[in-house]
């Protein structure tokens, strides 16, 4: 079966990629406007704490699993607690940053695309940090779970919220580690051309986040679940870029040894032809019929 694998990445690479200095611009303002408005959220002390109660009862009444049992496989060993902080300190903004210089190397088309995706995510999970402040179970005393960043380290985390002047603790919905994680993969997903089966092992990525999250007691499920809910909107909203099929292999080649055979519109449609009429022109979703 014929490889598509140069002709696409011939297809990237004709897209334009976005001017680097003008996408570094963007990228850090919109971190500082987002680190602002978690600010802008801070206090709120006793709604957090009435509202985590709610999401708490909300999760009982839907039988959803005990955050507990995922902390509690953790705690049997303190290397492996002290890796997951690790993890959930380190990972979270490196790994996005890694995928979006991947693609905005490789896959400029779908750069401009997840880009787009996660900053309307990341401004609408703004948009309920500042309207519904929720203390993390790791604060709340009905949860019995231990703030293990405290307790075993690392931590990104003051030791109270009101002396944390880095990060707003209240605002554990919607968790973005894990819908940046879902995104990463989504996007790594879309943009890759290995076989579909391999492909799926990008959704470990947000696995493994989820249950970092939860068992380190900075998140409930329901904030994962508001997370994924809000990316599916995006996705819905904002499409995945589509590309076009190249010429195969033997028609570059006659074109480039000066085939008289003309190019565009008024290329013929017999055998002498490269492809059959609209073959380049048909859009093909990145990894579709793999």
């Amino acid at each position: 079966m014929e490889s598509r694998s140069e002709p696409a990445r011939e297809g990237e690479a004709a897209i334009q990629r976005p001017p680097l200095v003008r996408e570094l611009l963007l990228v850090a303002g919109l971190f500082l406007v987002y680190k602002l408005g978690r600010q802008l959220a801070t206090g709120h002390t006793g709604e957090a704490f009435d509202n985590a109660h709610r999401v708490w009862d909300l999760e009982r009444f839907l039988r959803l699993p005990g955050e507990g049992d995922v902390q509690s496989a953790l705690l049997h060993s303190d290397t492996l607690v002290h890796v997951v902080n690790t993890y959930y300190a380190t990972v979270h903004f490196p790994a996005t940053a890694a995928f979006l210089i991947w693609l905005y190397l490789r896959r400029p088309g779908h750069y401009v695309w997840a880009r787009r995706v996660l900053a309307a995510v990341t401004a609408a999970a703004l948009v309920v940090h500042l309207t519904f402040p929720l203390a993390p179970p790791r604060m709340l005393a009905a949860t019995g779970l231990v703030d293990t960043g405290q307790v075993y380290g690392p931590t990104v985390y003051g030791a109270s919220p009101e002396a944390d002047s880095l990060s707003n603790q209240f605002a554990a919905m919607p968790s973005l580690h894990f819908g940046w994680a879902l995104m990463v993969a989504i996007g790594l997903i879309a943009a890759t051309r290995s076989r579909w089966r391999w492909r799926w092992l990008w959704l470990l990525h947000p696995l493994v986040t989820l249950l970092v999250v939860v068992g380190t007691a900075n998140h409930y499920w329901l904030d994962a679940v508001v997370a994924a809910s809000l990316l599916g909107i995006a996705l819905a909203v904002i499409r995945v870029p589509r590309r076009t099929a190249a010429p195969t292999a033997p028609a570059r080649e006659r074109v480039d040894a000066g085939s008289s055979v003309p190019e565009g519109p008024e290329a013929p449609d017999g055998p002498g032809g490269p492809e059959a009429p609209g073959a380049q022109d048909a859009p093909e979703l990145v990894g579709a019929g793999r």
